[in-house]
C-alpha cells in the first residue's frame, strides 16, 4: 500500500499594512453616535413626559400676559401707578413633595396675614396649578424658596403698582388679574391706558397728591374723634370743574385688595331668602362720594333761598318770615330745631338754619322753579364725572305741596356728595354749572357750562354764606384769613319708611376764598357720635365744620390761597338785620 504524501499549497506570507489611526476613529465615532442616540432618546422621553404632564395639568399652568398700561400721574406730574415686573408664587401640585399641610404652616409663617387653612386648600384642592400669592416682594420669594419644594414656582409677572399706597385709592382704583380697569380711574380710563400708541404718554389727573394727603388725613382725624362710621371729603375748582382730592373712609390699598364678606341674606317679599347687597357700609372698596347717595339737609337750603331769589320770591333780605310755631301742612308737622319762637328775616334764617321759614318760602315759589333748577343741577340723574361707579339719586315723581316744602330743606331728596359739590360750584362762581372731571384740564380747553343762578345771586349768595361762618351754624369751620363761607346740614338716614334718630349724615359745605370763590370742599361725617371735646354732639356744626377749618388752614398756601387779616366780603348790609348780641346756636 503506498502512501502519498500531498505537499500542501505554500501560503502568501505578505501582510497588508493595517491602519490603527482610522480602526481607532471609527470606533471612537461608533461610540459617539451611539452617545448621540442614546441622548436623542433620553431627550424624547423627557419632552414626551413633559407633554404628557402638561396635558394632564390645567391649561391655566401658564398665566395669560398682562397688558402693559400707561402710567397715571397726579397734576404735579408725582407717580400714582405704574406698571412694573413683579414676582408671583404658584404652586403645581403634581409636583409637590412634602407634606401640604406642613408646608402650608411655613407658608402661613411667611405670610400671617394669610390662615394656614387657606395655603393648605390651595396645595391640596382645585386646578393642578395655582397662584399661592399674587404679589410678592423679594424677601418673601427667598423665604419660600428657602423652603426647597420643587412644587413651587417662582414666575415674574407685569403688576399694577400704587407707590402712593392707600392715596386716592377709590379715585384711582385698580386692575383685575387680566389686566383691566376694574374700578375708578383704572376702569373708567381702561382703553386709553392700554392703547399702544399712548403708551408712553402719562395720563394725568385733577389732583393734587400733597393737598388729597393731607385732606385724607384730617378725614381720619376727625372720624376717629368723631367715632363715625364713614367720611366724605370733596375739593372742587369752582371754575373748572376739576376734582382737586376726593377721599372716602374707609378706605383699602389697591396693592393688596382684601376679600369683601358676603352680605347676609335678605327675606324678600315672598318670604323666602336672597342674597343680600353689599352696601357702602360693608365694603371699605365703596366710593362715598359718587356710590352713596345722602338726604343731606339744610345743606340744600342756600341752593334753594337762591331759587327763590331768582324766581322773584325773595325780594329783599329785609323780608320776614312766621316762625312762631311749628308749620303743620297735610298732616305733617315741620319743626326748627332750635325754635326762636318769632319773626325772621332771610339772613336770619339762613344763619339759625330754619326750616319753617325754607318751607314757607318754597311754598309760596311752587314746584315748578325748584324741579327746573334741581334738574339743571343733575339732582335727578347721576353726577357728570367719568367714573363709572356711581348711585343714582333719589328725586321725587310727584311734586305734592309737602314735598316742594321738604325738599327745599334737603329732605325727601337724595343726592350724592359730588351732586352737592358741583352744585354749590355754580351757585358761588357766578351761577354757571360745569361737569366734574377727574381729568387736568388743558389751558385755553373749552369746558361745557350753563347758566344756573343769575350772577347777582350768586354774588348775595357769596355774603350770606359767609355770614353763616362768621356769625351763624358754621362758626368752627372760620378758619382765620381765609374767607371760608359755608352751610351746615345735618339729617337723620331713612330707615324702614322712617327715619332714624340716632343715625345721622352731618355735611358741612363750604367755598373759599368767597370774595373770589375759587374753591369748593364737602365734608360729611356718616353716624358721628361726638367728640371728647363736644361730647354727644353729633351735628355738622361741631363734628364736620373743625374739619373744614383745620384742613383749609393747612392746604391753603399749597393753593395758592394765603391768609390776609384785613381782607374780607363786605357782609355789613346783612349784619345790620340781625338782632344786637344775638347769639345762634
Amino acid at each position: 500500500m503506498a502512501t502519498i504524501i500531498a505537499r500542501p499549497e505554500p501560503r502568501n506570507s505578505r501582510k497588508e499594512p493595517v491602519d490603527l489611526v482610522m480602526v481607532a476613529h471609527g470606533r471612537v465615532m461608533l461610540v459617539l453616535l451611539i452617545f448621540v442616540a442614546i441622548s436623542i432618546a433620553m431627550a424624547g422621553r423627557m419632552i414626551w413626559m413633559g407633554v404628557a404632564a402638561g396635558a394632564k395639568s390645567v391649561r391655566s399652568a401658564s398665566p395669560m400676559p398682562v397688558p402693559h398700561r400707561a402710567d397715571i400721574f397726579d397734576r404735579n406730574g408725582i407717580t400714582l401707578a405704574r406698571n412694573i415686573e413683579g414676582y408671583a408664587i404658584a404652586v403645581r401640585r403634581d409636583r409637590l413633595l412634602g407634606d401640604p399641610r406642613e408646608l402650608a404652616a411655613k407658608l402661613h409663617e411667611i405670610f400671617p396675614d394669610e390662615p394656614a387653612a387657606a395655603f393648605y386648600k390651595k396645595l391640596t384642592s382645585g386646578a393642578q396649578w395655582a397662584y399661592l400669592r399674587v404679589r410678592a416682594v423679594p424677601r418673601e420669594v427667598a423665604a419660600v424658596n428657602a423652603l426647597g419644594e420643587i412644587g413651587i414656582e417662582f414666575p415674574r409677572e407685569p403688576e399694577r403698582l400704587y407707590p402712593q399706597r392707600t392715596l386716592a385709592a377709590h379715585l384711582l382704583g385698580f386692575t383685575n388679574r387680566d389686566g383691566h380697569g376694574a374700578m375708578g380711574v383704572e376702569r373708567a380710563f381702561d382703553e386709553r391706558l392700554l392703547d399702544e400708541s399712548m403708551r408712553g404718554t402719562p395720563l394725568e389727573l385733577s389732583i393734587d397728591a400733597r393737598v388729597q394727603g393731607a385732606l385724607e388725613d384730617e378725614l381720619a382725624r376727625g372720624m376717629a374723634e368723631q367715632n363715625a362710621k364713614g367720611a366724605v371729603g370733596l375739593l372742587l375748582d369752582s371754575q373748572t370743574g376739576e376734582v382737586i382730592a376726593m377721599a372716602s373712609l374707609p378706605t383699602f390699598n389697591p396693592n393688596r385688595l382684601e376679600p369683601i364678606p358676603a352680605p347676609p341674606p335678605v327675606m324678600g317679599h315672598d318670604g323666602k331668602l336672597r342674597p343680600g347687597q353689599i352696601t357702602c357700609d360693608m365694603s371699605p372698596r365703596c366710593n362715598r362720594v359718587v356710590q352713596a347717595r345722602y338726604e343731606l339737609g339744610s345743606a340744600f337750603k342756600p341752593l334753594s333761598f337762591a331759587i327763590a331769589m331768582d324766581a322773584g320770591v325773595i325780594t329783599s333780605m329785609s323780608k320776614r318770615y312766621d316762625a312762631t310755631a311749628p308749620l303743620a301742612v297735610g298732616g305733617f308737622t315741620i319743626r326748627d330745631d332750635h325754635g326762636l319762637g318769632r319773626w325772621l328775616t332771610v339772613p336770619e334764617a339762613l344763619m339759625h338754619s330754619s326750616n319753617i321759614v325754607t318751607a314757607r318760602i318754597a311754598d309760596e315759589m311752587g314746584a315748578e322753579p325748584l324741579k327746573k333748577v334741581y334738574s339743571a343741577l343733575e339732582f335727578d340723574r347721576p353726577a357728570s364725572i367719568e367714573l363709572r361707579e356711581q348711585a343714582g339719586t333719589l328725586f321725587p315723581h310727584t311734586w305734592y305741596r309737602t314735598t316742594v316744602m321738604t325738599t327745599a330743606y334737603g329732605h325727601g331728596i337724595a343726592v350724592t356728595p359730588m351732586h352737592l359739590a358741583s352744585a354749590y360750584a355754580a351757585l358761588v362762581n357766578g351761577g354757571v354749572w360745569h361737569p366734574a372731571t377727574v381729568l387736568k384740564r388743558k389751558p385755553g380747553e373749552q369746558i361745557e357750562s350753563r347758566r344756573v343762578f343769575s350772577e347777582a345771586t350768586s354774588a348775595r349768595m357769596r355774603q350770606l354764606l359767609r355770614m353763616i361762618v362768621t356769625t351763624g351754624t358754621g362758626r368752627n369751620a372760620n378758619s382765620e384769613g381765609y374767607r371760608v363761607g359755608g352751610k351746615t346740614g345735618t339729617a337723620e338716614k331713612p330707615k324702614d319708611g322712617g327715619y332714624a334718630r340716632r343715625s345721622l349724615v352731618s355735611t358741612f359745605a363750604s367755598a373759599f376764598p368767597m370774595e373770589n370763590p375759587r374753591y369748593v370742599l364737602i365734608v360729611m361725617m356718616d353716624e358721628p357720635q361726638g367728640s371728647a371735646r363736644y361730647p354727644g354732639i353729633r351735628t355738622a356744626a361741631y363734628t364736620a365744620a373743625p374739619v373744614v377749618k383745620a384742613f383749609i388752614s393747612r392746604v391753603g398756601p399749597l393753593l395758592g390761597v394765603y391768609p390776609e387779616a384785613n381782607r374780607d366780603v363786605d357782609i355789613s348790609e346783612l349784619t345790620a338785620l340781625l338782632p344786637v348780641n344775638e347769639e345762634t346756636e
